[in-house]
């Protein structure tokens, strides 16, 4: 069996479970190893994990579709010596900045997305962020206070640090 059936990136396998989706990976990981390292779930009542879940339903329908399609445009396009096309970074741009006034508005009031400590409705979005900061959408995230604090925050985490040292090598 081919782990990834669509031929992509990521696959994950452990014994008998395989898995080829990253936010079904890391859920599996954050509840296997709740033990070890940082809590990112976020046990509690019916209304803290409605919460949880409703910031990572964000990150996947609101944040993730526009802040893609900017990294392909400003990040991608580039790298492969392709033309990027400045009227769909502006569009996109403009669909990106709406999702992160939802964000300033929400990081006003709480450290991280779904509470006030790290979870993995934070954690899925530092790759697409890490892209991002490369970019001229950086400026994004910089005009929104709450939310260049939060960028701050979690891609300093020690072990985002250690992910980007590996990638360097």
């Amino acid at each position: 069996m081919v782990m990834q059936p669509f031929g992509q990136v990521p696959a994950f396998e452990e014994g008998d479970l395989k898995l080829f989706e990253s936010r079904a990976t890391t859920h599996y990981i954050a509840h296997e190893y709740a033990d070890k390292g940082t809590q990112l779930l976020l046990p509690g009542s019916n209304k803290t994990m409605a919460v949880f879940q409703l910031w990572k339903e964000v990150e996947a329908h609101q944040f993730d579709p526009p802040s893609t399609k900017l990294v392909f445009e400003l990040r991608y396009k580039p790298h492969f010596g392709m033309t990027t096309d400045t009227a769909v970074v502006e569009e996109y741009e403009a669909k990106f900045a709406k999702v992160l006034d939802v964000y300033e508005a929400r990081l006003a009031e709480s450290k991280y997305l779904a509470c006030d400590h790290f979870t993995l409705a934070d954690l899925h979005h530092l790759p697409t962020v890490q892209y991002l900061l490369g970019s001229s959408a950086k400026k994004l995230f910089d005009s929104r206070p709450h939310v260049s604090a939060w960028v701050a925050d979690i891609t300093a985490r020690p072990a985002w640090s250690k992910v980007m040292g590996m990638l360097k090598q």
